[in-house]
Protein backbone atom coordinates (compact mmCIF):
# COMPACT_ATOMS: atom_id res chain seq x y z
CA UNK A 1 0.00 0.00 0.00
CA UNK A 2 2.82 2.39 0.92
CA UNK A 3 4.81 1.56 -2.41
CA UNK A 4 1.29 2.60 -4.42
CA UNK A 5 1.23 5.57 -2.46
CA UNK A 6 4.86 6.41 -3.13
CA UNK A 7 4.38 5.44 -7.23
CA UNK A 8 0.91 7.71 -7.38
CA UNK A 9 2.81 10.64 -5.93
CA UNK A 10 5.34 10.66 -8.50
CA UNK A 11 5.02 13.34 -11.22
CA UNK A 12 3.63 12.46 -14.96
CA UNK A 13 4.54 15.16 -16.81
CA UNK A 14 8.22 13.90 -17.72
CA UNK A 15 9.29 16.71 -15.05
CA UNK A 16 12.85 15.98 -13.27
CA UNK A 17 15.39 16.61 -10.59
CA UNK A 18 18.25 18.81 -11.20
CA UNK A 19 19.96 15.13 -11.41
CA UNK A 20 17.25 13.79 -14.36
CA UNK A 21 15.22 11.42 -11.60
CA UNK A 22 11.80 11.17 -11.57
CA UNK A 23 10.07 13.99 -8.76
CA UNK A 24 8.00 13.49 -6.01
CA UNK A 25 4.74 15.89 -6.42
CA UNK A 26 5.37 16.18 -2.36
CA UNK A 27 8.89 17.33 -2.17
CA UNK A 28 9.09 19.79 -5.70
CA UNK A 29 7.19 22.09 -7.20
CA UNK A 30 3.79 23.39 -6.90
CA UNK A 31 3.11 26.55 -4.98
CA UNK A 32 6.32 25.80 -2.53
CA UNK A 33 8.40 26.23 -5.86
CA UNK A 34 6.42 28.88 -7.56
CA UNK A 35 6.95 31.33 -4.53
CA UNK A 36 10.84 31.83 -5.01
CA UNK A 37 10.02 32.30 -8.96
CA UNK A 38 7.05 34.94 -7.83
CA UNK A 39 9.24 36.57 -5.85
CA UNK A 40 12.11 36.91 -8.15
CA UNK A 41 9.36 38.19 -10.93
CA UNK A 42 8.48 40.95 -8.28
CA UNK A 43 11.86 41.97 -7.42
CA UNK A 44 13.01 42.16 -11.53
CA UNK A 45 9.76 43.92 -12.18
CA UNK A 46 10.53 46.37 -10.00
CA UNK A 47 13.71 47.08 -11.64
CA UNK A 48 12.31 47.12 -15.01
CA UNK A 49 9.61 50.03 -13.10
CA UNK A 50 12.31 51.96 -12.04
CA UNK A 51 14.03 52.57 -15.10
CA UNK A 52 10.96 52.76 -17.51
CA UNK A 53 8.81 54.99 -15.77
CA UNK A 54 11.85 57.39 -15.71
CA UNK A 55 13.22 57.00 -19.17
CA UNK A 56 11.65 59.20 -21.29
CA UNK A 57 12.37 62.23 -18.53
CA UNK A 58 15.99 61.48 -17.96
CA UNK A 59 16.68 61.38 -21.82
CA UNK A 60 14.66 65.19 -22.13
CA UNK A 61 15.58 66.83 -18.93
CA UNK A 62 19.24 65.19 -18.69
CA UNK A 63 20.42 63.83 -22.54
CA UNK A 64 18.57 66.92 -23.88
CA UNK A 65 16.62 65.04 -26.66
CA UNK A 66 13.17 66.13 -27.93
CA UNK A 67 9.94 64.67 -27.28
CA UNK A 68 9.51 62.28 -30.09
CA UNK A 69 13.27 61.78 -30.42
CA UNK A 70 12.90 60.44 -26.67
CA UNK A 71 9.82 58.60 -26.57
CA UNK A 72 11.54 56.66 -30.05
CA UNK A 73 14.40 56.04 -28.21
CA UNK A 74 12.00 54.28 -25.04
CA UNK A 75 10.14 52.30 -27.67
CA UNK A 76 12.94 51.36 -29.41
CA UNK A 77 14.68 50.01 -26.24
CA UNK A 78 11.41 47.47 -26.26
CA UNK A 79 13.28 45.65 -29.10
CA UNK A 80 14.95 43.60 -26.24
CA UNK A 81 11.79 41.72 -26.17
CA UNK A 82 11.92 40.30 -29.54
CA UNK A 83 15.82 40.73 -30.28
CA UNK A 84 16.54 38.35 -27.57
CA UNK A 85 13.23 36.36 -26.22
CA UNK A 86 13.82 34.08 -28.71
CA UNK A 87 18.03 33.37 -27.93
CA UNK A 88 16.80 32.71 -24.54
CA UNK A 89 14.05 30.06 -25.47
CA UNK A 90 16.85 27.89 -27.16
CA UNK A 91 18.66 26.84 -24.07
CA UNK A 92 16.06 27.42 -21.43
CA UNK A 93 17.98 26.40 -17.78
CA UNK A 94 21.52 27.65 -18.77
CA UNK A 95 20.03 30.93 -19.93
CA UNK A 96 18.02 31.04 -16.67
CA UNK A 97 20.41 31.09 -14.44
CA UNK A 98 23.49 32.85 -16.50
CA UNK A 99 21.74 35.72 -18.08
CA UNK A 100 20.39 37.34 -14.60
CA UNK A 101 23.96 38.03 -14.09
CA UNK A 102 24.56 39.65 -17.13
CA UNK A 103 21.46 41.72 -17.00
CA UNK A 104 22.53 43.30 -13.22
CA UNK A 105 25.69 44.01 -14.97
CA UNK A 106 23.69 46.23 -17.09
CA UNK A 107 22.42 48.17 -14.17
CA UNK A 108 25.34 49.03 -12.47
CA UNK A 109 26.50 50.31 -15.42
CA UNK A 110 23.44 52.62 -15.58
CA UNK A 111 23.40 53.39 -12.01
CA UNK A 112 27.12 54.79 -12.91
CA UNK A 113 26.53 56.60 -15.83
CA UNK A 114 23.72 58.46 -14.67
CA UNK A 115 25.23 59.26 -11.23
CA UNK A 116 28.66 60.26 -12.15
CA UNK A 117 28.78 64.12 -13.74
CA UNK A 118 30.97 63.51 -16.65
CA UNK A 119 28.54 60.61 -18.16
CA UNK A 120 25.98 63.42 -19.03
CA UNK A 121 25.91 66.50 -20.33
CA UNK A 122 26.11 70.09 -18.02
CA UNK A 123 22.56 71.01 -16.86
CA UNK A 124 20.84 73.23 -18.24
CA UNK A 125 18.40 76.31 -17.03
CA UNK A 126 16.48 76.76 -21.01
CA UNK A 127 13.20 75.91 -21.07
CA UNK A 128 13.80 74.34 -24.41
CA UNK A 129 15.64 71.05 -24.82
CA UNK A 130 16.78 71.85 -28.22
CA UNK A 131 18.59 75.14 -26.64
CA UNK A 132 20.63 72.83 -24.45
CA UNK A 133 24.35 71.52 -25.02
CA UNK A 134 23.59 67.90 -26.43
CA UNK A 135 25.36 64.46 -24.71
CA UNK A 136 28.56 63.47 -26.30
CA UNK A 137 28.65 60.51 -28.12
CA UNK A 138 30.82 58.76 -25.61
CA UNK A 139 28.15 59.53 -22.56
CA UNK A 140 25.49 58.12 -25.59
CA UNK A 141 27.23 55.23 -26.04
CA UNK A 142 28.10 54.20 -22.11
CA UNK A 143 24.39 55.13 -21.61
CA UNK A 144 22.77 53.17 -24.19
CA UNK A 145 25.17 49.91 -23.84
CA UNK A 146 24.26 50.06 -20.39
CA UNK A 147 20.54 49.80 -21.31
CA UNK A 148 21.43 47.14 -24.01
CA UNK A 149 23.25 44.87 -21.83
CA UNK A 150 19.76 44.70 -20.04
CA UNK A 151 18.16 43.99 -23.06
CA UNK A 152 20.28 41.05 -23.25
CA UNK A 153 19.99 39.91 -20.19
CA UNK A 154 16.18 40.61 -20.07
CA UNK A 155 15.53 39.41 -23.43
CA UNK A 156 17.33 35.79 -22.68
CA UNK A 157 15.38 35.06 -19.32
CA UNK A 158 11.99 36.59 -19.68
CA UNK A 159 10.11 33.63 -22.11
CA UNK A 160 12.04 31.10 -19.46
CA UNK A 161 11.34 32.35 -16.25
CA UNK A 162 7.41 32.10 -16.40
CA UNK A 163 7.48 29.19 -18.06
CA UNK A 164 9.79 27.14 -15.45
CA UNK A 165 7.04 28.17 -12.72
CA UNK A 166 4.00 26.85 -15.15
CA UNK A 167 6.18 23.69 -15.16
CA UNK A 168 5.55 23.65 -11.24
CA UNK A 169 2.23 21.93 -11.57
CA UNK A 170 1.39 18.34 -13.32
CA UNK A 171 -1.37 18.42 -15.58
CA UNK A 172 -2.11 14.86 -14.85
CA UNK A 173 -3.04 16.06 -11.35
CA UNK A 174 -6.57 17.48 -11.60
CA UNK A 175 -5.73 19.42 -8.25
CA UNK A 176 -2.51 20.97 -9.73
CA UNK A 177 -4.27 21.62 -13.30
CA UNK A 178 -6.68 23.65 -11.32
CA UNK A 179 -3.69 25.78 -9.61
CA UNK A 180 -1.73 26.18 -12.56
CA UNK A 181 -4.70 28.07 -14.38
CA UNK A 182 -4.38 30.67 -11.56
CA UNK A 183 -0.06 30.94 -11.70
CA UNK A 184 -0.75 33.28 -14.44
CA UNK A 185 -2.93 35.35 -12.78
CA UNK A 186 -0.47 35.51 -9.60
CA UNK A 187 2.71 36.08 -11.61
CA UNK A 188 1.26 39.38 -13.13
CA UNK A 189 0.46 40.30 -9.23
CA UNK A 190 4.08 39.87 -8.96
CA UNK A 191 4.74 42.42 -12.17
CA UNK A 192 2.48 45.15 -9.89
CA UNK A 193 4.44 44.33 -6.53
CA UNK A 194 7.63 45.17 -8.40
CA UNK A 195 7.69 48.94 -8.15
CA UNK A 196 10.57 50.28 -6.23
CA UNK A 197 14.06 51.14 -5.85
CA UNK A 198 15.84 49.01 -8.79
CA UNK A 199 19.26 47.83 -8.87
CA UNK A 200 19.33 46.47 -4.78
CA UNK A 201 15.72 44.79 -5.82
CA UNK A 202 17.62 42.73 -9.18
CA UNK A 203 20.57 41.79 -7.20
CA UNK A 204 17.95 40.13 -4.45
CA UNK A 205 16.14 38.47 -7.58
CA UNK A 206 18.68 36.74 -8.82
CA UNK A 207 19.42 35.12 -4.75
CA UNK A 208 15.89 34.23 -4.49
CA UNK A 209 15.70 32.47 -7.68
CA UNK A 210 18.65 30.69 -7.29
CA UNK A 211 17.83 29.77 -3.29
CA UNK A 212 14.62 28.04 -5.19
CA UNK A 213 16.83 25.54 -7.47
CA UNK A 214 15.84 22.57 -4.96
CA UNK A 215 12.64 22.69 -4.97
CA UNK A 216 11.85 23.26 -8.90
CA UNK A 217 10.60 20.29 -11.18
CA UNK A 218 12.35 20.67 -14.99
CA UNK A 219 11.52 19.68 -17.96
CA UNK A 220 14.03 17.09 -20.29
CA UNK A 221 15.25 19.03 -23.01
CA UNK A 222 14.34 18.43 -26.66
CA UNK A 223 16.11 19.99 -28.97
CA UNK A 224 15.83 23.05 -30.33
CA UNK A 225 12.33 24.60 -31.27
CA UNK A 226 13.61 26.18 -34.10
CA UNK A 227 15.46 23.40 -35.12
CA UNK A 228 12.36 20.91 -35.34
CA UNK A 229 9.61 24.04 -36.20
CA UNK A 230 11.32 26.51 -38.90
CA UNK A 231 13.82 24.26 -40.34
CA UNK A 232 13.30 20.63 -40.17
CA UNK A 233 9.79 20.03 -40.66
CA UNK A 234 9.11 23.42 -43.04
CA UNK A 235 12.25 22.30 -45.31
CA UNK A 236 11.02 18.66 -45.23
CA UNK A 237 7.55 19.72 -46.53
CA UNK A 238 9.27 21.75 -49.40
CA UNK A 239 11.82 18.66 -50.75
CA UNK A 240 8.61 16.82 -51.07
CA UNK A 241 5.88 18.96 -52.03
CA UNK A 242 5.23 17.44 -55.39
CA UNK A 243 4.76 13.87 -53.57
CA UNK A 244 1.48 12.66 -53.15
CA UNK A 245 0.26 12.03 -50.20
CA UNK A 246 -1.12 8.12 -49.06
CA UNK A 247 -2.36 8.17 -45.58
CA UNK A 248 -0.89 4.85 -44.98
CA UNK A 249 2.84 6.08 -45.11
CA UNK A 250 3.55 8.45 -42.81
CA UNK A 251 6.16 8.02 -39.85
CA UNK A 252 5.64 8.09 -36.11
CA UNK A 253 7.28 6.90 -33.24
CA UNK A 254 5.91 4.15 -30.90
CA UNK A 255 3.67 5.45 -27.95
CA UNK A 256 6.27 4.21 -25.50
CA UNK A 257 8.96 6.61 -26.79
CA UNK A 258 6.47 9.80 -25.40
CA UNK A 259 5.26 8.05 -22.27
CA UNK A 260 9.69 7.67 -21.64
CA UNK A 261 9.83 11.05 -22.40
CA UNK A 262 6.43 12.14 -20.40
CA UNK A 263 5.11 13.76 -23.48
CA UNK A 264 2.54 12.08 -25.65
CA UNK A 265 1.54 11.42 -29.61
CA UNK A 266 -0.12 13.56 -31.51
CA UNK A 267 -2.80 12.87 -34.44
CA UNK A 268 -2.79 14.30 -37.70
CA UNK A 269 -5.08 17.26 -38.08
CA UNK A 270 -6.66 19.12 -41.24
CA UNK A 271 -5.15 22.34 -40.79
CA UNK A 272 -1.77 23.13 -42.91
CA UNK A 273 -1.83 20.09 -44.61
CA UNK A 274 0.96 20.91 -47.17
CA UNK A 275 3.04 20.52 -44.01
CA UNK A 276 1.84 16.80 -43.69
CA UNK A 277 4.31 15.66 -46.77
CA UNK A 278 7.34 16.40 -43.62
CA UNK A 279 6.17 12.98 -42.05
CA UNK A 280 5.80 11.26 -45.71
CA UNK A 281 8.05 8.08 -46.42
CA UNK A 282 9.58 8.62 -49.55
CA UNK A 283 12.73 5.95 -49.01
CA UNK A 284 15.04 9.37 -48.03
CA UNK A 285 15.82 9.01 -44.29
CA UNK A 286 17.59 12.10 -41.93
CA UNK A 287 16.16 14.85 -40.03
CA UNK A 288 16.02 17.29 -42.13
CA UNK A 289 13.89 14.83 -45.11
CA UNK A 290 11.70 13.15 -42.56
CA UNK A 291 9.68 14.29 -39.48
CA UNK A 292 6.92 12.47 -37.20
CA UNK A 293 3.44 13.20 -37.39
CA UNK A 294 4.01 14.36 -34.02
CA UNK A 295 6.58 17.21 -34.85
CA UNK A 296 4.30 18.36 -37.85
CA UNK A 297 1.42 18.61 -35.52
CA UNK A 298 3.48 20.70 -33.37
CA UNK A 299 4.89 23.08 -36.16
CA UNK A 300 0.89 23.63 -37.18
CA UNK A 301 0.37 24.50 -33.79
CA UNK A 302 2.98 27.27 -33.31
CA UNK A 303 1.82 28.68 -36.72
CA UNK A 304 -1.17 28.68 -35.88
CA UNK A 305 -0.45 31.03 -32.91
CA UNK A 306 0.49 33.31 -35.14
CA UNK A 307 -2.33 35.38 -36.55
CA UNK A 308 -3.64 36.00 -32.68
CA UNK A 309 -0.09 37.28 -31.89
CA UNK A 310 -0.32 39.87 -34.75
CA UNK A 311 -3.39 41.41 -33.31
CA UNK A 312 -1.59 42.04 -29.96
CA UNK A 313 0.71 44.31 -31.78
CA UNK A 314 -1.93 47.12 -31.54
CA UNK A 315 -2.55 47.17 -27.73
CA UNK A 316 1.13 46.25 -26.96
CA UNK A 317 2.21 49.75 -29.09
CA UNK A 318 -0.48 50.96 -26.47
CA UNK A 319 1.49 49.91 -23.79
CA UNK A 320 4.34 52.16 -24.70
CA UNK A 321 2.23 54.90 -24.31
CA UNK A 322 2.68 54.54 -20.50
CA UNK A 323 5.85 55.70 -20.25
CA UNK A 324 6.13 57.96 -22.80
CA UNK A 325 3.72 60.58 -23.96
CA UNK A 326 1.40 59.54 -20.63
CA UNK A 327 4.29 60.68 -17.87
CA UNK A 328 5.52 63.79 -20.23
CA UNK A 329 1.61 64.97 -20.01
CA UNK A 330 1.86 65.00 -16.45
CA UNK A 331 5.26 67.05 -16.51
CA UNK A 332 3.07 69.79 -17.43
CA UNK A 333 0.68 69.37 -14.88
CA UNK A 334 0.62 70.19 -11.16
CA UNK A 335 2.04 67.34 -8.90
CA UNK A 336 1.91 68.70 -5.40
CA UNK A 337 -0.74 67.21 -2.80
CA UNK A 338 0.12 68.32 0.19
CA UNK A 339 2.05 71.94 0.90
CA UNK A 340 5.12 71.68 -0.99
CA UNK A 341 5.33 67.71 -1.27
CA UNK A 342 4.56 67.15 -4.83
CA UNK A 343 5.19 63.38 -6.31
CA UNK A 344 7.61 62.96 -9.99
CA UNK A 345 5.46 62.71 -12.41
CA UNK A 346 6.66 58.95 -13.51
CA UNK A 347 5.41 57.78 -10.15
CA UNK A 348 1.88 58.54 -11.57
CA UNK A 349 2.08 55.22 -13.40
CA UNK A 350 2.09 53.56 -10.25
CA UNK A 351 -1.77 53.90 -10.32
CA UNK A 352 -1.62 51.00 -13.34
CA UNK A 353 0.17 48.88 -10.90
CA UNK A 354 -2.25 49.41 -8.03
CA UNK A 355 -5.09 49.09 -10.77
CA UNK A 356 -3.51 45.84 -11.53
CA UNK A 357 -3.45 44.32 -8.51
CA UNK A 358 -6.72 45.21 -7.46
CA UNK A 359 -7.94 43.60 -10.78
CA UNK A 360 -6.57 40.34 -10.69
CA UNK A 361 -7.69 39.71 -7.46
CA UNK A 362 -10.84 40.59 -8.24
CA UNK A 363 -10.57 38.66 -11.42
CA UNK A 364 -9.47 35.29 -9.92
CA UNK A 365 -11.49 35.36 -6.15
CA UNK A 366 -14.66 36.38 -7.24
CA UNK A 367 -15.32 36.65 -11.42
CA UNK A 368 -13.42 33.30 -12.44
CA UNK A 369 -16.10 31.91 -9.55
CA UNK A 370 -19.13 33.38 -10.63
CA UNK A 371 -18.49 33.04 -14.45
CA UNK A 372 -17.34 28.75 -13.88
CA UNK A 373 -20.62 28.19 -12.48
CA UNK A 374 -22.59 29.46 -15.88
CA UNK A 375 -19.95 28.61 -18.70
CA UNK A 376 -18.64 25.39 -16.85
CA UNK A 377 -15.04 26.40 -17.86
CA UNK A 378 -11.96 26.15 -15.40
CA UNK A 379 -10.81 29.56 -15.97
CA UNK A 380 -14.44 31.12 -16.17
CA UNK A 381 -14.36 32.71 -19.70
CA UNK A 382 -11.86 31.32 -22.65
CA UNK A 383 -8.54 32.70 -23.10
CA UNK A 384 -9.41 34.24 -26.43
CA UNK A 385 -12.70 35.81 -24.48
CA UNK A 386 -10.17 37.63 -21.82
CA UNK A 387 -8.12 38.64 -24.51
CA UNK A 388 -11.37 40.46 -26.33
CA UNK A 389 -12.30 42.10 -23.32
CA UNK A 390 -8.73 43.67 -22.69
CA UNK A 391 -8.87 45.35 -26.34
CA UNK A 392 -12.59 46.59 -25.37
CA UNK A 393 -10.81 47.77 -22.71
CA UNK A 394 -7.75 49.71 -24.74
CA UNK A 395 -10.38 51.31 -26.81
CA UNK A 396 -11.90 52.91 -23.69
CA UNK A 397 -8.27 53.66 -22.67
CA UNK A 398 -7.79 56.05 -25.55
CA UNK A 399 -11.01 57.53 -26.16
CA UNK A 400 -10.68 58.71 -21.78
CA UNK A 401 -7.05 60.21 -22.78
CA UNK A 402 -8.15 62.12 -25.91
CA UNK A 403 -11.13 63.91 -23.42
CA UNK A 404 -8.60 64.15 -20.86
CA UNK A 405 -5.43 65.80 -23.39
CA UNK A 406 -8.98 68.11 -24.97
CA UNK A 407 -9.49 69.32 -21.64
CA UNK A 408 -5.81 69.93 -20.22
CA UNK A 409 -5.46 72.13 -23.59
CA UNK A 410 -8.62 74.26 -22.94
CA UNK A 411 -7.03 75.05 -19.18
CA UNK A 412 -3.98 75.58 -20.68
CA UNK A 413 -5.53 78.36 -23.73
CA UNK A 414 -7.78 79.68 -20.59
CA UNK A 415 -4.84 80.53 -18.50
CA UNK A 416 -2.45 82.05 -21.87
CA UNK A 417 0.46 79.33 -21.41
CA UNK A 418 -0.09 77.72 -25.00
CA UNK A 419 3.62 78.83 -26.20
CA UNK A 420 5.06 78.85 -22.91
CA UNK A 421 6.90 75.58 -21.36
CA UNK A 422 8.70 74.88 -18.23
CA UNK A 423 5.36 76.34 -16.19
CA UNK A 424 2.98 74.08 -14.78
CA UNK A 425 -0.72 74.17 -15.53
CA UNK A 426 -3.33 75.30 -12.62
CA UNK A 427 -4.50 71.18 -13.18
CA UNK A 428 -3.90 68.65 -10.92
CA UNK A 429 -1.48 66.07 -12.20
CA UNK A 430 -4.49 63.18 -10.94
CA UNK A 431 -6.66 63.97 -14.00
CA UNK A 432 -4.69 61.61 -15.44
CA UNK A 433 -5.64 58.98 -13.21
CA UNK A 434 -8.98 57.17 -15.35
CA UNK A 435 -6.39 56.82 -18.51
CA UNK A 436 -3.93 55.15 -16.08
CA UNK A 437 -6.43 53.10 -13.89
CA UNK A 438 -7.92 51.80 -17.02
CA UNK A 439 -4.84 50.58 -18.43
CA UNK A 440 -4.18 48.66 -15.00
CA UNK A 441 -7.75 47.13 -15.89
CA UNK A 442 -7.09 45.99 -19.66
CA UNK A 443 -3.76 44.76 -18.39
CA UNK A 444 -5.34 42.65 -16.45
CA UNK A 445 -7.48 41.06 -18.70
CA UNK A 446 -4.99 40.73 -22.36
CA UNK A 447 -1.77 41.13 -20.84
CA UNK A 448 -2.46 37.87 -18.29
CA UNK A 449 -4.31 36.21 -21.33
CA UNK A 450 -1.68 36.49 -23.62
CA UNK A 451 1.13 35.29 -21.82
CA UNK A 452 -1.05 32.66 -20.51
CA UNK A 453 -2.67 31.87 -24.06
CA UNK A 454 0.86 31.71 -25.81
CA UNK A 455 2.14 29.07 -23.28
CA UNK A 456 -1.12 26.79 -22.89
CA UNK A 457 -1.32 26.37 -26.30
CA UNK A 458 2.01 25.81 -27.41
CA UNK A 459 3.17 21.69 -27.64
CA UNK A 460 5.01 20.38 -24.40
CA UNK A 461 8.31 20.59 -26.60
CA UNK A 462 7.98 24.15 -27.45
CA UNK A 463 6.25 25.80 -24.10
CA UNK A 464 9.44 28.72 -24.17
CA UNK A 465 9.16 29.50 -27.65
CA UNK A 466 5.19 29.89 -26.52
CA UNK A 467 6.02 32.56 -24.08
CA UNK A 468 8.58 34.42 -26.09
CA UNK A 469 5.70 35.10 -28.58
CA UNK A 470 3.91 37.14 -25.87
CA UNK A 471 7.34 38.91 -25.84
CA UNK A 472 7.62 39.36 -29.02
CA UNK A 473 4.86 40.99 -29.49
CA UNK A 474 5.33 43.78 -26.74
CA UNK A 475 8.75 43.87 -28.88
CA UNK A 476 6.92 44.03 -32.27
CA UNK A 477 4.01 46.89 -30.41
CA UNK A 478 7.20 49.17 -28.99
CA UNK A 479 8.83 49.53 -33.04
CA UNK A 480 5.19 49.85 -33.97
CA UNK A 481 4.49 52.75 -31.33
CA UNK A 482 7.69 54.45 -32.48
CA UNK A 483 7.05 53.85 -36.03
CA UNK A 484 3.41 55.94 -35.85
CA UNK A 485 5.13 58.83 -33.63
CA UNK A 486 7.71 59.93 -35.81
CA UNK A 487 5.04 58.93 -38.94
CA UNK A 488 2.41 61.26 -37.51
CA UNK A 489 4.28 63.82 -36.21
CA UNK A 490 6.36 64.16 -39.68
CA UNK A 491 3.11 64.40 -41.38
CA UNK A 492 0.77 66.48 -39.10
CA UNK A 493 3.86 68.86 -39.01
CA UNK A 494 3.88 69.34 -42.98
CA UNK A 495 0.63 70.22 -43.20
CA UNK A 496 -0.19 72.52 -40.45
CA UNK A 497 -0.30 72.27 -36.62
CA UNK A 498 2.16 69.15 -35.45
CA UNK A 499 0.07 66.65 -33.01
CA UNK A 500 3.23 65.71 -31.21
CA UNK A 501 5.62 69.00 -30.73
CA UNK A 502 8.50 69.86 -27.52
CA UNK A 503 5.95 71.44 -26.42
CA UNK A 504 2.53 69.45 -25.63
CA UNK A 505 0.68 72.66 -24.81
CA UNK A 506 1.02 73.32 -28.45
CA UNK A 507 0.70 70.18 -29.70
CA UNK A 508 -2.80 67.57 -30.75
CA UNK A 509 -2.18 64.74 -28.63
CA UNK A 510 -5.61 64.41 -28.35
CA UNK A 511 -5.89 63.46 -32.22
CA UNK A 512 -2.99 61.36 -31.33
CA UNK A 513 -5.03 59.79 -29.15
CA UNK A 514 -8.17 59.66 -31.07
CA UNK A 515 -6.36 58.48 -33.77
CA UNK A 516 -5.20 55.29 -31.71
CA UNK A 517 -9.12 54.66 -30.34
CA UNK A 518 -9.31 53.99 -34.10
CA UNK A 519 -6.50 51.79 -35.12
CA UNK A 520 -7.93 49.99 -32.07
CA UNK A 521 -11.19 49.54 -33.10
CA UNK A 522 -10.07 47.89 -36.60
CA UNK A 523 -7.65 46.08 -34.78
CA UNK A 524 -10.48 44.50 -32.64
CA UNK A 525 -12.67 43.68 -35.68
CA UNK A 526 -9.93 41.50 -36.81
CA UNK A 527 -9.32 40.00 -33.35
CA UNK A 528 -13.10 38.83 -34.36
CA UNK A 529 -12.05 37.26 -37.19
CA UNK A 530 -9.25 35.52 -36.34
CA UNK A 531 -11.06 34.25 -33.18
CA UNK A 532 -13.34 33.05 -35.60
CA UNK A 533 -11.29 30.65 -37.19
CA UNK A 534 -8.91 29.58 -34.56
CA UNK A 535 -9.10 26.31 -33.27
CA UNK A 536 -8.10 25.39 -29.56
CA UNK A 537 -5.18 23.00 -28.87
CA UNK A 538 -6.81 19.40 -27.76
CA UNK A 539 -5.43 18.30 -24.46
CA UNK A 540 -4.04 14.75 -24.86
CA UNK A 541 -3.61 14.49 -20.81
CA UNK A 542 -7.11 14.55 -20.53
CA UNK A 543 -8.93 11.23 -20.08
CA UNK A 544 -12.52 10.52 -18.61
CA UNK A 545 -11.11 10.16 -14.91
CA UNK A 546 -9.07 12.90 -15.01
CA UNK A 547 -12.17 15.27 -15.95
CA UNK A 548 -14.26 13.71 -13.40
CA UNK A 549 -12.19 14.85 -10.72
CA UNK A 550 -10.96 17.84 -11.86
CA UNK A 551 -14.72 18.61 -11.57
CA UNK A 552 -14.93 17.42 -7.78
CA UNK A 553 -11.78 19.91 -7.33
CA UNK A 554 -13.59 22.50 -8.89
CA UNK A 555 -16.58 22.06 -6.64
CA UNK A 556 -14.49 21.71 -3.34
CA UNK A 557 -12.74 25.24 -4.45
CA UNK A 558 -15.81 26.83 -5.08
CA UNK A 559 -17.39 25.65 -1.50
CA UNK A 560 -14.07 27.04 -0.14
Amino acid sequence: MALEEAGDDYTKDGTVDLRGNPVRRSQRGRWKACSFVVVYEAFERMAYYGISSNLVIYMTTKLHQGTVKSSNNVNQLGWDYLSHSHFGCLRRRRSSRSLPYFRNLGMLVLTLSVSIPGMKPPECSTASAEDCEKASVLQLTIFFGALYILAVGTGGTKPNISTIGADQFDESDPKEKIQKISFFNWWMFSWGWGYGLPTFGLAISISVFLLGTPFYRHKLHMGSPFLKMAARVIVASFRKARAKMPHDHTRELPSLEYERKGTFPIQSTKSLRFLDKASLKTGITGQWNLCTTTEVEETKQMLNMLPVMCVTFVPSAMIAQINTLFVKQGTTLNARIIGNFSIPPASISAFVTVSLLVSIVLYDRVFVKIARKFTGNPRGITLLQRMGTGLIFHMLVMTVASFTERYRLKVAADHGLIHQTGVKLPLTIFVLLPQFVLMGMADAFLVVAKLEFFYDQAPESMKSLGTSYSLTSLGIGNFLSSFLLSTVSKITIKRGRGWILNNLNESRLDYYYLFFALINFVNFVLFLVVVKFYVYRAEVTHSVDVKEEESKVMGIEEDE
